[in-house]
Protein backbone atom coordinates (compact mmCIF):
# COMPACT_ATOMS: atom_id res chain seq x y z
CA UNK A 1 0.00 0.00 0.00
CA UNK A 2 1.02 3.64 -0.36
CA UNK A 3 2.33 5.10 2.88
CA UNK A 4 3.46 8.58 3.82
CA UNK A 5 6.99 9.89 4.19
CA UNK A 6 5.65 12.00 7.07
CA UNK A 7 4.37 9.14 9.22
CA UNK A 8 7.09 7.20 11.04
CA UNK A 9 7.33 4.27 13.44
CA UNK A 10 9.25 4.62 16.68
CA UNK A 11 10.56 1.06 16.45
CA UNK A 12 8.84 -1.83 18.22
CA UNK A 13 5.89 -3.88 16.98
CA UNK A 14 3.77 -6.62 18.53
CA UNK A 15 5.53 -10.00 18.54
CA UNK A 16 3.87 -13.07 16.95
CA UNK A 17 2.79 -15.98 19.15
CA UNK A 18 5.55 -18.31 17.94
CA UNK A 19 8.16 -15.84 19.18
CA UNK A 20 6.33 -15.14 22.42
CA UNK A 21 6.75 -18.77 23.47
CA UNK A 22 10.49 -18.21 23.71
CA UNK A 23 10.09 -14.72 25.16
CA UNK A 24 8.13 -16.03 28.16
CA UNK A 25 10.78 -18.66 28.88
CA UNK A 26 13.56 -16.08 28.72
CA UNK A 27 11.70 -13.88 31.18
CA UNK A 28 11.58 -16.60 33.83
CA UNK A 29 15.14 -17.94 33.63
CA UNK A 30 18.49 -16.63 34.79
CA UNK A 31 20.39 -19.85 34.08
CA UNK A 32 20.66 -18.96 30.39
CA UNK A 33 23.17 -16.70 28.68
CA UNK A 34 22.32 -13.81 26.38
CA UNK A 35 21.54 -13.92 23.46
CA UNK A 36 20.01 -17.26 24.52
CA UNK A 37 20.31 -18.96 21.11
CA UNK A 38 22.45 -21.80 22.44
CA UNK A 39 20.10 -22.42 25.36
CA UNK A 40 16.73 -22.46 23.59
CA UNK A 41 16.36 -24.91 20.74
CA UNK A 42 14.70 -23.36 17.70
CA UNK A 43 14.80 -19.81 19.07
CA UNK A 44 17.29 -18.40 16.56
CA UNK A 45 15.43 -19.95 13.61
CA UNK A 46 12.05 -18.70 14.80
CA UNK A 47 13.42 -15.24 15.41
CA UNK A 48 14.94 -15.12 11.94
CA UNK A 49 11.70 -16.12 10.24
CA UNK A 50 9.63 -13.57 12.15
CA UNK A 51 12.13 -10.78 11.48
CA UNK A 52 11.92 -11.46 7.74
CA UNK A 53 8.14 -11.31 7.96
CA UNK A 54 7.98 -8.06 9.93
CA UNK A 55 10.51 -6.28 7.72
CA UNK A 56 8.52 -7.25 4.62
CA UNK A 57 5.28 -6.21 6.32
CA UNK A 58 6.66 -2.73 7.01
CA UNK A 59 7.88 -2.33 3.44
CA UNK A 60 4.53 -3.49 2.06
CA UNK A 61 2.78 -1.02 4.38
CA UNK A 62 4.83 1.87 3.03
CA UNK A 63 6.88 2.59 6.15
CA UNK A 64 9.75 4.81 4.97
CA UNK A 65 12.33 3.59 7.49
CA UNK A 66 12.12 0.06 8.87
CA UNK A 67 13.40 -1.81 11.92
CA UNK A 68 13.24 -5.40 13.08
CA UNK A 69 10.21 -4.42 15.17
CA UNK A 70 12.58 -5.12 18.08
CA UNK A 71 11.78 -8.83 17.56
CA UNK A 72 15.44 -9.61 18.27
CA UNK A 73 15.25 -8.38 21.87
CA UNK A 74 13.18 -8.86 25.01
CA UNK A 75 13.30 -5.39 26.57
CA UNK A 76 13.75 -2.14 24.69
CA UNK A 77 17.07 -1.23 26.35
CA UNK A 78 18.41 -4.07 28.49
CA UNK A 79 19.26 -6.48 25.66
CA UNK A 80 21.76 -3.96 24.37
CA UNK A 81 23.34 -3.78 27.82
CA UNK A 82 23.34 -7.59 28.14
CA UNK A 83 25.31 -7.68 24.90
CA UNK A 84 28.17 -5.61 26.32
CA UNK A 85 31.25 -7.15 27.88
CA UNK A 86 31.36 -6.61 31.63
CA UNK A 87 27.76 -7.18 32.71
CA UNK A 88 25.78 -9.98 34.33
CA UNK A 89 22.03 -10.48 33.92
CA UNK A 90 19.82 -11.90 36.64
CA UNK A 91 16.26 -11.90 37.95
CA UNK A 92 15.51 -9.21 40.51
CA UNK A 93 13.30 -9.47 43.59
CA UNK A 94 10.91 -6.96 42.03
CA UNK A 95 10.05 -5.38 38.70
CA UNK A 96 9.64 -1.77 37.65
CA UNK A 97 6.60 0.13 38.89
CA UNK A 98 4.17 1.33 36.22
CA UNK A 99 0.83 3.11 36.43
CA UNK A 100 -2.48 1.91 35.00
CA UNK A 101 -2.99 4.37 32.16
CA UNK A 102 -6.76 4.49 32.51
CA UNK A 103 -6.82 4.85 36.31
CA UNK A 104 -4.71 7.94 36.81
CA UNK A 105 -1.27 8.28 38.32
CA UNK A 106 -2.13 7.77 41.97
CA UNK A 107 -4.28 4.69 41.44
CA UNK A 108 -3.12 1.12 40.92
CA UNK A 109 0.62 0.61 40.74
CA UNK A 110 1.59 -2.23 38.38
CA UNK A 111 4.76 -4.30 38.71
CA UNK A 112 6.55 -5.44 35.54
CA UNK A 113 8.64 -8.50 34.71
CA UNK A 114 11.62 -9.11 37.00
CA UNK A 115 14.48 -10.17 34.72
CA UNK A 116 15.85 -6.64 34.91
CA UNK A 117 18.81 -6.87 37.29
CA UNK A 118 22.12 -5.96 35.65
CA UNK A 119 25.44 -5.89 37.49
CA UNK A 120 28.66 -4.33 36.19
CA UNK A 121 31.38 -6.85 37.00
CA UNK A 122 34.16 -5.75 34.62
CA UNK A 123 35.00 -2.77 32.40
CA UNK A 124 32.28 -2.18 29.81
CA UNK A 125 33.10 -2.78 26.15
CA UNK A 126 31.28 -3.39 22.90
CA UNK A 127 33.08 -6.32 21.33
CA UNK A 128 31.33 -8.22 18.52
CA UNK A 129 28.00 -6.99 19.86
CA UNK A 130 25.10 -9.22 18.79
CA UNK A 131 23.12 -6.14 17.71
CA UNK A 132 25.51 -5.89 14.75
CA UNK A 133 24.32 -9.29 13.50
CA UNK A 134 20.75 -8.19 14.17
CA UNK A 135 21.25 -5.09 12.05
CA UNK A 136 22.90 -7.06 9.23
CA UNK A 137 19.89 -9.38 9.07
CA UNK A 138 17.47 -6.47 8.71
CA UNK A 139 19.75 -4.72 6.22
CA UNK A 140 19.80 -7.82 4.04
CA UNK A 141 16.04 -8.30 4.19
CA UNK A 142 15.25 -4.63 3.54
CA UNK A 143 17.12 -4.38 0.24
CA UNK A 144 17.36 -0.72 -0.78
CA UNK A 145 14.91 0.38 1.90
CA UNK A 146 16.14 2.70 4.68
CA UNK A 147 16.90 0.94 7.98
CA UNK A 148 17.43 2.30 11.47
CA UNK A 149 18.67 0.58 14.62
CA UNK A 150 17.39 1.54 18.06
CA UNK A 151 19.50 1.31 21.22
CA UNK A 152 19.29 3.03 24.62
CA UNK A 153 21.08 6.32 25.13
CA UNK A 154 24.20 6.22 27.31
CA UNK A 155 22.49 8.72 29.61
CA UNK A 156 19.59 6.33 30.11
CA UNK A 157 21.87 3.51 31.23
CA UNK A 158 24.05 5.83 33.32
CA UNK A 159 20.94 6.98 35.16
CA UNK A 160 19.76 3.40 35.75
CA UNK A 161 23.19 2.20 36.87
CA UNK A 162 23.70 5.08 39.31
CA UNK A 163 20.30 4.44 40.86
CA UNK A 164 20.86 0.68 41.15
CA UNK A 165 24.40 1.11 42.51
CA UNK A 166 23.36 3.63 45.18
CA UNK A 167 21.86 3.22 48.62
CA UNK A 168 21.55 5.34 51.77
CA UNK A 169 25.36 5.46 51.86
CA UNK A 170 25.70 6.71 48.30
CA UNK A 171 27.13 5.28 45.08
CA UNK A 172 29.33 2.16 45.15
CA UNK A 173 30.78 -0.09 42.43
CA UNK A 174 33.99 -2.13 42.44
CA UNK A 175 34.68 -1.59 38.73
CA UNK A 176 33.91 2.12 38.39
CA UNK A 177 34.87 3.80 41.66
CA UNK A 178 33.10 7.08 40.89
CA UNK A 179 30.09 8.11 38.82
CA UNK A 180 32.52 10.06 36.64
CA UNK A 181 34.40 6.84 35.92
CA UNK A 182 31.10 5.10 35.14
CA UNK A 183 30.10 7.80 32.67
CA UNK A 184 33.45 7.58 30.90
CA UNK A 185 33.15 3.80 30.70
CA UNK A 186 29.69 4.01 29.17
CA UNK A 187 30.73 6.60 26.60
CA UNK A 188 33.68 4.44 25.60
CA UNK A 189 31.49 1.35 25.18
CA UNK A 190 28.94 3.29 23.08
CA UNK A 191 31.71 4.70 20.89
CA UNK A 192 33.00 1.18 20.35
CA UNK A 193 29.53 0.13 19.27
CA UNK A 194 29.37 3.08 16.86
CA UNK A 195 32.63 1.84 15.35
CA UNK A 196 31.18 -1.64 14.94
CA UNK A 197 27.96 -0.29 13.45
CA UNK A 198 29.61 1.97 10.89
CA UNK A 199 32.02 -0.81 9.93
CA UNK A 200 29.09 -2.89 8.60
CA UNK A 201 27.46 0.02 6.79
CA UNK A 202 25.07 1.30 9.47
CA UNK A 203 23.75 4.76 8.66
CA UNK A 204 20.99 5.64 11.17
CA UNK A 205 21.13 5.07 14.92
CA UNK A 206 18.34 5.95 17.35
CA UNK A 207 18.97 6.49 21.07
CA UNK A 208 15.87 5.73 23.15
CA UNK A 209 15.57 7.56 26.46
CA UNK A 210 13.01 7.58 29.28
CA UNK A 211 14.92 9.76 31.74
CA UNK A 212 13.94 13.30 30.81
CA UNK A 213 10.66 13.54 32.71
CA UNK A 214 12.44 12.64 35.95
CA UNK A 215 13.81 16.19 35.92
CA UNK A 216 10.37 17.87 35.65
CA UNK A 217 9.02 19.67 38.69
CA UNK A 218 5.52 18.43 37.83
CA UNK A 219 6.55 14.76 37.92
CA UNK A 220 5.09 13.21 41.11
CA UNK A 221 8.02 10.77 41.37
CA UNK A 222 10.74 12.91 39.81
CA UNK A 223 14.03 14.10 41.23
CA UNK A 224 12.47 17.23 42.70
CA UNK A 225 10.64 15.01 45.21
CA UNK A 226 13.91 13.70 46.66
CA UNK A 227 15.22 15.00 49.97
CA UNK A 228 17.53 17.93 49.48
CA UNK A 229 16.72 18.44 45.80
CA UNK A 230 17.26 21.97 44.51
CA UNK A 231 17.21 23.59 41.10
CA UNK A 232 21.00 23.45 41.12
CA UNK A 233 21.30 19.74 41.97
CA UNK A 234 18.64 18.70 39.45
CA UNK A 235 20.19 20.89 36.77
CA UNK A 236 23.59 19.30 37.37
CA UNK A 237 22.09 15.82 37.00
CA UNK A 238 20.33 16.76 33.77
CA UNK A 239 23.42 18.39 32.30
CA UNK A 240 25.41 15.25 33.09
CA UNK A 241 23.08 13.10 30.99
CA UNK A 242 23.12 15.64 28.16
CA UNK A 243 26.93 15.66 28.16
CA UNK A 244 27.11 11.85 28.03
CA UNK A 245 24.65 11.64 25.17
CA UNK A 246 26.29 14.45 23.21
CA UNK A 247 29.72 12.87 23.60
CA UNK A 248 28.50 9.81 21.70
CA UNK A 249 26.26 11.70 19.27
CA UNK A 250 29.10 14.00 18.27
CA UNK A 251 31.39 11.01 17.79
CA UNK A 252 28.73 9.25 15.71
CA UNK A 253 28.40 12.35 13.53
CA UNK A 254 32.15 12.31 12.98
CA UNK A 255 31.78 8.72 11.80
CA UNK A 256 29.08 9.77 9.33
CA UNK A 257 25.97 8.55 11.19
CA UNK A 258 22.60 10.23 11.39
CA UNK A 259 21.44 10.05 15.02
CA UNK A 260 17.88 10.24 16.36
CA UNK A 261 16.45 10.13 19.84
CA UNK A 262 13.10 8.91 21.10
CA UNK A 263 11.74 10.03 24.44
CA UNK A 264 8.71 8.83 26.36
CA UNK A 265 7.57 8.34 29.95
CA UNK A 266 7.47 4.55 29.91
CA UNK A 267 5.45 2.08 27.85
CA UNK A 268 4.65 -1.35 29.26
CA UNK A 269 1.46 -3.34 28.69
CA UNK A 270 -0.44 -0.13 27.79
CA UNK A 271 0.76 1.51 31.01
CA UNK A 272 3.09 4.42 31.68
CA UNK A 273 5.78 4.95 34.32
CA UNK A 274 5.59 8.63 35.19
CA UNK A 275 4.38 12.13 34.45
CA UNK A 276 6.43 15.24 33.76
CA UNK A 277 5.97 17.89 31.07
CA UNK A 278 8.38 18.93 28.33
CA UNK A 279 8.13 22.58 29.33
CA UNK A 280 10.01 21.76 32.52
CA UNK A 281 12.99 20.16 30.76
CA UNK A 282 13.04 21.70 27.28
CA UNK A 283 16.07 23.89 27.96
CA UNK A 284 18.10 20.80 28.81
CA UNK A 285 16.94 17.95 26.65
CA UNK A 286 15.41 19.65 23.61
CA UNK A 287 17.63 22.70 23.22
CA UNK A 288 21.00 21.24 24.19
CA UNK A 289 21.15 17.73 22.74
CA UNK A 290 22.74 17.35 19.32
CA UNK A 291 20.42 14.80 17.74
CA UNK A 292 19.31 15.14 14.12
CA UNK A 293 15.75 14.02 14.86
CA UNK A 294 13.66 13.97 18.05
CA UNK A 295 10.74 11.55 18.52
CA UNK A 296 8.59 13.05 21.30
CA UNK A 297 5.68 11.60 23.28
CA UNK A 298 2.66 13.89 23.16
CA UNK A 299 -0.41 11.65 23.29
CA UNK A 300 -1.91 13.03 26.51
CA UNK A 301 -1.80 15.94 28.95
CA UNK A 302 1.30 14.67 30.77
CA UNK A 303 3.47 16.10 27.98
CA UNK A 304 2.28 19.65 28.67
CA UNK A 305 1.93 22.58 26.30
CA UNK A 306 3.42 22.57 22.82
CA UNK A 307 5.12 25.85 23.65
CA UNK A 308 8.00 23.63 24.79
CA UNK A 309 8.84 23.22 21.10
CA UNK A 310 10.19 26.78 21.15
CA UNK A 311 13.37 25.16 22.45
CA UNK A 312 14.13 24.19 18.85
CA UNK A 313 13.97 27.76 17.55
CA UNK A 314 17.74 28.00 17.14
CA UNK A 315 18.05 24.53 15.58
CA UNK A 316 16.53 25.03 12.11
CA UNK A 317 17.82 21.75 10.67
CA UNK A 318 16.52 19.54 13.49
CA UNK A 319 13.59 17.28 12.64
CA UNK A 320 10.81 16.74 15.19
CA UNK A 321 8.47 13.75 15.21
CA UNK A 322 5.44 14.39 17.39
CA UNK A 323 3.81 11.33 18.98
CA UNK A 324 0.25 12.64 19.01
CA UNK A 325 -1.05 9.11 18.39
CA UNK A 326 -1.19 6.45 21.13
CA UNK A 327 0.19 2.94 20.78
CA UNK A 328 -1.24 2.07 24.21
CA UNK A 329 -4.91 2.21 23.21
CA UNK A 330 -6.68 -0.20 20.89
CA UNK A 331 -9.02 2.34 19.30
CA UNK A 332 -8.28 4.81 16.55
CA UNK A 333 -7.48 8.45 17.20
CA UNK A 334 -9.76 11.44 16.61
CA UNK A 335 -8.47 12.46 13.18
CA UNK A 336 -9.63 16.07 13.37
CA UNK A 337 -8.13 16.52 16.82
CA UNK A 338 -4.75 15.22 15.61
CA UNK A 339 -4.84 17.48 12.57
CA UNK A 340 -5.52 20.44 14.87
CA UNK A 341 -2.58 19.43 17.06
CA UNK A 342 -0.34 19.23 14.02
CA UNK A 343 -1.42 22.74 13.00
CA UNK A 344 -0.49 23.97 16.46
CA UNK A 345 2.89 22.20 16.35
CA UNK A 346 3.61 23.79 12.96
CA UNK A 347 3.58 27.19 14.68
CA UNK A 348 6.84 26.16 16.36
CA UNK A 349 8.43 23.68 13.94
CA UNK A 350 8.61 24.30 10.17
CA UNK A 351 6.23 21.95 8.43
CA UNK A 352 9.01 20.45 6.34
CA UNK A 353 10.84 19.47 9.55
CA UNK A 354 7.78 18.01 11.26
CA UNK A 355 6.59 14.39 11.30
CA UNK A 356 3.86 12.32 12.97
CA UNK A 357 4.15 9.07 14.94
CA UNK A 358 2.71 7.17 17.85
CA UNK A 359 4.07 8.22 21.23
CA UNK A 360 6.13 5.03 21.49
CA UNK A 361 6.41 1.62 19.92
CA UNK A 362 3.71 -1.03 20.26
CA UNK A 363 5.86 -3.41 22.30
CA UNK A 364 8.70 -1.76 24.18
CA UNK A 365 8.99 -5.05 26.02
CA UNK A 366 8.17 -8.26 24.21
CA UNK A 367 4.78 -8.74 25.91
CA UNK A 368 3.45 -5.74 24.01
CA UNK A 369 0.56 -3.37 24.59
CA UNK A 370 -3.06 -4.42 25.03
CA UNK A 371 -4.22 -4.55 21.43
CA UNK A 372 -4.33 -7.04 18.59
CA UNK A 373 -2.06 -7.22 15.56
CA UNK A 374 -4.98 -6.12 13.39
CA UNK A 375 -5.61 -3.10 15.61
CA UNK A 376 -1.91 -2.23 15.50
CA UNK A 377 -1.81 -2.15 11.70
CA UNK A 378 -5.13 -0.28 11.54
CA UNK A 379 -3.61 2.38 13.79
CA UNK A 380 -0.54 2.55 11.57
CA UNK A 381 -2.75 2.94 8.50
CA UNK A 382 -4.67 5.74 10.18
CA UNK A 383 -1.43 7.51 11.03
CA UNK A 384 -0.44 7.40 7.38
CA UNK A 385 -3.84 8.75 6.34
CA UNK A 386 -3.63 11.64 8.81
CA UNK A 387 -0.12 12.47 7.59
CA UNK A 388 -1.30 12.44 3.98
CA UNK A 389 -4.16 14.74 4.89
CA UNK A 390 -1.89 17.20 6.69
CA UNK A 391 1.15 17.24 4.43
CA UNK A 392 -0.42 16.10 1.19
CA UNK A 393 2.27 13.46 0.82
Amino acid sequence: MSGSERFLLVGSLLRPDELQTYNREIESRDDITYPFYDDLEGYAETEGITVTEVVNKQIEAGIPEVTDGEFQRSIWHLDFVWGLDGVERSISDSGWKFQNDTDGFEEGTFETRKDIDVKVVAPLHSNNHIFIDHYKRVREEAGDHSVKLTIPSPGQIYNEFVRSMSDENGYSNDVYQTTEDLGEGLVQAWKEFVDEYTAVGGEVLQFDDCTWARFSKDNPIGYYTQDGATDETVKAQAEKLVSLNNAVVDYAHEKGLTVYTHNCRGNYGSRYAMGGSYEQVANYFLANQNYDRFYLEWDDDRAGNLVALEAFKDKPETEVVIGFLSSKKSGLADKEAVLAELEEAAKYIPKDKLYLSHQCGFASCDGGNDLTHEQQWNKIKQGQEIAQAFWGE
